[in-house]
């Protein structure tokens, strides 16, 4: 199953350096359509939203959606369309979070065909500001398909980078680092599976560091479960949120991490 995307959308991260590629991503299995749950949990194991994804294909071109509704009433909802044709390209993406779990909200959306980016804010008296500006952005954009583009590399991958586009400013393009760390099995709907762990490292340097500290987000590294196969699926994701507050694991229903 293709997972996602949600928790690296605003993660702030610096330039490209010398260790690791940024070569797009090739094909190896084909996303066809899917709906599946997830749950996520906080660090002390209490679910805290529940969610639901689901991906529709239409010829080369994916659209996928996966939105968390929280106890609280807060709302996590990504909704991405890209194209999977030799490399995956993305196409647009959507991003909304919004309620008391999410201190700085976001509706943010990303054309990469234009290179317009849109952010909407509301201010204390209730008006919508709309701010657009255009950006050169790079072929390996990942916004919405980290989780996708996991799924295409080997499990004894070289670490390789990843542009992403955050809302920071309206919009600035920064970089994640991404490694595979061991192999694990979990258990999902009575099942022993081997994953994959990779590492989703944001690295903070120079003056995104500083705009990372005035703002208040400290983003952690991320924690993704691939399990391995023909049809290969994210299981598990632990990490924060949009880059900043409380780490979340969230997991398809009835899957486990064996220790």
């Amino acid at each position: 199953m293709e997972r996602s995307n949600f928790f690296v959308a605003a993660f702030l991260v610096i330039m490209l350096g010398t260790a690791a590629s940024a070569e797009p991503i090739s094909v190896r299995h084909i996303q066809r359509p899917m709906h599946r749950f997830m749950a996520a949990r906080s660090e002390a194991g209490k679910v805290i939203a529940t969610g639901e994804f689901t991906q529709v294909v239409q010829g080369d071109e994916v659209t996928m959606r996966m939105i968390y509704r929280f106890v609280d009433g807060s709302i996590d909802d990504e909704t991405t369309t890209y194209r999977q044709q030799g490399t995956f390209r993305l196409v647009r993406n959507h991003h909304i979070q919004k309620g008391p779990f999410f201190t700085k909200p976001i509706d943010f959306t990303i054309e990469a065909a234009t290179g317009i980016a849109t952010s909407r804010t509301i201010d204390r008296n209730g008006r919508i500001h709309v701010e657009s500006k255009h950006m050169d952005l790079p072929d390996d954009l990942a916004n919405g398909i980290v989780g996708t583009l996991l799924l295409n590399v080997p499990h004894n991958t070289t670490p390789f980078r990843v542009g992403m586009l955050t809302p920071v400013g309206g919009g600035r393009l920064v970089k994640l680092l991404i490694s595979p760390e061991s192999e694990q099995t979990v258990q999902l709907a009575g099942q022993t599976l081997k994953a994959t762990v990779f590492r989703v490292h944001p690295e903070l340097g120079g003056i995104v560091r500083v705009i990372a500290r005035l703002l208040g987000l400290q983003p952690k590294d991320v924690m993704v479960w691939v399990l391995e196969g023909e049809e290969p699926a994210v299981a598990v994701v632990i990490g924060q949120l949009g880059g900043y507050g409380p780490v979340v694991s969230s997991d398809l229903v009835e899957t486990s991490i064996e220790k």
